[in-house]
C-alpha cells in the first residue's frame, strides 16, 4: 500500500475545493505512476496529475489532481475529510 493517509489541513481544503486536487501522505520510495495507479484503483476515479514533495520533517506528500468528471468534493466525503 503505497498511500498511507489523506492530508485534513486548511490548505488541503481548500485545494480540494478550488483546484480539485487530494492531497496524501505517501511512502518516501513512492513513484508519481505508483501512486496514480493506486489512487485510481482504490477510489474509482481517473487522475490527471500527480505532484510530490518531501517536508522538512521527511514525510512525502503527493497532489494528486483529480480529471474533469470526477469530484475531490466527493471524494473527500467519502474518505470523511470533510
Amino acid at each position: 500500500m503505497v498511500i498511507m493517509h489523506p492530508v485534513m489541513t486548511e490548505k488541503a481544503i481548500t485545494l480540494i475545493e478550488k483546484e480539485n486536487k487530494m492531497v496524501f501522505v505517501v511512502e518516501k520510495d513512492a513513484t508519481k505512476k505508483e501512486i496514480a495507479d493506486e489512487v485510481e484503483k482504490s477510489y474509482n476515479v481517473k487522475v490527471d496529475k500527480v505532484n510530490v514533495l518531501i517536508t522538512p520533517q521527511g514525510r512525502k506528500k503527493a497532489y494528486v489532481k483529480l480529471q474533469k468528471g470526477y469530484s475531490a468534493d466527493e471524494l473527500a466525503v467519502k474518505l470523511k475529510i470533510i
